[in-house]
């Protein structure tokens, strides 16, 4: 399959007979990230038709809590998918759960869920409970309840950290399943990945390395007699429309200082369609866009990004 250029199925497909569908998230900027900026940048992306509104659990930051805004996008739109990275861990889980499917109940279904360990900040670990503890393997621990809670079931599930003696589902979502995707990038979070989640949003990875970590995934989900949809990996990546800051170059550069920050911070349309494509050959397929710089997400700057990316939808 080719449109405009991208070619998305090679890798997910060696046969050539897969058609994947390629779309095109949005996070807000920090101004917007708030109780009184998302109405109207969710109401921008659901009017530019935009596939998904992106928001990020950061429990010790402003930023909205994904859980509260994704509830008030869900009462503003009627088409928009609902996308968050939440981090479970320090949340209780039954709550969080019942929580979650009520979203996605009151969405209509429309909830998208990728589920991290949160930015590892000590003060972040502290207040979280899981200072010391190894988070990866307490995301494989609960993620199973989740699941059991959403088909109906009943918990029994007693260990140092969670004790729930014969818990019942709090309620079920609408989807069937709700999907929950994992982040991460190191070799055990690839693992962690193809054992227990329906798909992986990266980021800070270059095109090589997510097209590394979707072989690693798949190889995971295998060894684990599992498999997972070709269509199942996203990226999540910084975009400037035009020329920013060199702080904010040398911000993306700090987390990755080993790669050209080209790879991670397209400056640029023909940059931004360009990594895109080279993403998309890699086996990735989905992708979360974060604009970046002086008014980044207002409307004008929106449409200019619907009228760069849309035609690179399938």
């Amino acid at each position: 399959m080719h449109v405009g250029g991208l070619n998305p199925g090679t890798r997910a497909d060696p046969e050539g007979g897969l058609t994947v569908k390629v779309r095109f998230a949005v996070a807000p900027s920090a101004h917007h990230a708030t109780p009184e900026g998302l109405a109207g940048f969710v109401d921008d992306l659901e009017d530019l038709r935009f596939d998904t509104v992106w928001l990020s659990d950061l429990p010790l930051r402003a930023a909205i809590d994904p859980v509260v805004g994704l509830a008030h996008a869900a009462a503003r739109t009627s088409r928009i998918k609902l996308g968050a990275n939440v981090v479970p861990l320090g949340r209780e889980p039954v709550t969080l759960a019942k929580a979650l499917a009520q979203v996605d109940r009151l969405s209509g279904g429309r909830l998208l869920l990728n589920f991290v360990v949160g930015l590892g900040e000590p003060a972040e670990r502290a207040v979280l409970g899981v200072a010391g503890a190894d988070r990866g393997r307490l995301l494989a621990e609960i993620t199973p309840l989740f699941r059991t809670w959403w088909a109906g079931g009943t918990v029994d599930h007693r260990t140092d950290r969670y004790h729930l003696p014969a818990v019942a589902s709090p309620g079920r979502p609408l989807q069937e399943p709700l999907e929950i995707w994992f982040g991460g990038r190191s070799p055990d979070a690839l693992v962690r990945a193809g054992q227990f989640a329906d798909g992986w949003l990266g980021a800070s990875v270059t095109p090589a390395e997510a097209g590394g970590a979707v072989d690693a995934i798949q190889r995971a989900a295998a060894d684990a007699g599992r498999a997972i949809d070709p269509e199942h990996f996203g990226i999540s990546f910084a975009y400037a429309a035009e020329p920013i800051d060199p702080s904010a170059v040398l911000q993306a550069h700090h987390r990755r200082p080993d790669v050209d920050v080209a790879d991670l911070l397209p400056v640029g349309p023909a940059r931004l369609r360009s990594l895109v494509r080279r993403y998309a050959d890699a086996g990735i397929s989905k992708f979360v866009v974060r604009p970046v710089g002086r008014d980044a997400t207002d409307r004008r700057h929106l449409h200019e990004l619907a009228g760069v990316v849309h035609d690179l939808q399938t």
